[in-house]
């Protein structure tokens, strides 16, 4: 097994390729488009606020000026009082006449005029970005009421000191939004990393760790207690790592079978074999009852040295292919029931209800351990629950639907545990009594999937409990039918 601070090592995954590190870097860009979104309007916003700002000062030196006494301003004064409001000139508009009030060097063109009472927030993102990226030697004339005033009163600018307030504001703008995008990401980032990232982490760890030591309980992750997604996915883990370990002992249990029985299978074949040959003289003997018992045996020997030859390939390989043929259903029945050793006049009735001219399209020998299982279970459960007052009874019948045909075994016993319906067939945990393996039905089930058909649990009731055994016929192969006709015609 590879180390486990080896592959620790080998799996460590650099910084900058991390899921956190990707996030923590998605977090910023996001929050820095978000703020590039909203800069647009935020910037227009300022540019207005920066012309509101002046025009509010210039109304009020307007109101001053025109309050007073009349007489122009010399020009020291003038220029003083342009100079702090930052304009050429300032002039005031009422009932559709303008009165110059104070000004400086006159520009011989305006190149924009801006109209704040009417500027639209469109118009405003498209003039600010203008002046933001192409002002500073442009003259504007501004103008707009203010407050509940009826005047309208205008300014001449220069765009100069506008567009450099407006890069400043730009700057800090972007750097607010960066300090705001990482504050944000590292929040996230760590956030993330606690309720996420480290959760994610252990079941990673986790499954390394149970893939390095799968049979040790200790390398089974123990969820936590929490209800969203990863505390979900803890518990699935959880349940599927135990579920998978169950299924290994079994496996191994499985084997140490394989082993224990290929031990003895040697000894055993030549016990059946010696067996065989003893059975074989019986044939010599001219008593009638020897003779019409002598068959039976051969055929019984003859089986279970075949089951000995193949015990070996059970858990190491798949049963063979089954090799089908017309097989009479009753005929087998009857061999199962004297495999058994049911004695007619015995308290188990065995009745064998399947038509003599039944036949099945099935390999013979697989089809018999199927129904030997199947019976052999029925047997033994009555058995356990014998009884002189209770009805023992084993039946078989069968019935052909469409191409399948359908197998019946049903008794009088006292019906399958709920552990054992849930585990009908899985070998080790599907038997119904105690010291039971439970492999006999799950041979039975392969066996049946390998002619295309299955085994099914129709009823089990305390008194009850009937098994279906579905064999569908082979699939006619067309490129064969037409070569028969073609060999007909």
């Amino acid at each position: 097994m590879v180390d486990a601070a080896g592959a620790a090592a080998a799996e460590r995954i650099p910084f900058l390729r991390r899921l956190s590190t990707k996030l923590l870097v998605l977090t910023i860009l996001f929050v820095m488009t978000a703020e590039v979104l909203i800069f647009p309007p935020t910037i227009a916003s300022f540019r207005m606020q920066w012309f509101e700002q002046r025009l509010s000062t210039a109304a009020a030196v307007s109101l001053v000026l025109l309050r007073a006494d009349p007489g122009p301003l010399e020009d020291a004064a003038q220029e003083d009082v342009l100079r702090s409001v930052g304009a050429i000139a300032i002039a005031v508009r009422e009932e559709g006449e303008s009165q110059l009030l104070l000004a400086s060097e006159m520009p011989t063109t305006v190149d924009e005029h801006v109209d704040l009472d009417t500027l639209g927030p469109v118009a405003a993102i498209s003039r600010a970005f203008d002046t933001l990226l192409f002002g500073g030697n442009r003259v504007l004339r501004v103008y707009g009421h203010v407050g509940e005033s009826e005047k309208q009163f205008e300014l001449i600018i220069r765009d100069k000191d506008l567009r450099r307030a407006m890069l400043v504001y730009a700057r800090n703008i972007v750097l607010l939004s960066l300090l705001i995008s990482v504050f944000t990401a590292g929040l996230v980032f760590f956030t993330i990393l606690q309720m996420m990232v480290h959760p994610i982490r252990r079941m990673r760890n986790s499954m390394r760790d149970f893939a390095d030591q799968p049979d040790n309980p200790g390398r089974i992750i123990q969820p936590r207690e929490r209800d969203d997604e990863l505390g979900s996915a803890e518990r699935g883990l959880s349940a599927m790592q135990s579920q998978l370990q169950r299924q290994l002992g079994e496996q191994k249990h499985l084997a140490d079978l394989g082993l224990a029985v290929s031990k003895i299978n040697h000894d055993m074949r030549n016990i059946l074999a010696s067996a065989q040959l003893m059975s074989d003289r019986l044939r010599g003997v001219d008593d009638p009852a020897v003779q019409a018992f002598a068959p039976k045996l051969v055929r019984t020997l003859d089986r279970a040295v075949s089951y000995s030859e193949d015990v070996l390939a059970y858990g190491r390989a798949q049963e063979a292919a089954p090799t089908r043929r017309l097989v009479r259903l009753h005929q087998l029945v009857e061999d199962v029931s004297e495999l058994l050793g049911i004695e007619p006049d015995g308290q188990l009735d065995f009745i064998n209800a399947v038509d003599p001219a039944f036949e099945v399209d099935a390999d013979a020998d697989q089809l018999f351990r199927i129904l030997n299982n199947l019976c052999r279970n029925a047997v033994q459960a009555m058995a356990a629950d014998a009884s002189a007052a209770v009805v023992s009874r084993l039946t078989v019948s069968a019935e052909r639907i469409g191409t399948v045909s359908r197998i019946i075994v049903a008794d009088t016993g006292p019906g399958l545990p709920e552990k054992a319906r849930q585990n009908l067939f899985a070998a080790f945990r599907g038997s119904a009594r105690s010291g039971g393996t439970g492999l006999g039905l799950a041979i039975a089930q392969e066996l049946a999937r390998a002619h295309g058909g299955a085994i099914e649990l129709v009823e089990s009731l305390s008194g009850r409990t009937v098994f279906a055994i579905s064999i569908p016929d082979q699939p006619v192969r067309l490129h064969d039918v037409r070569a028969a006709l073609r060999n007909s015609g």
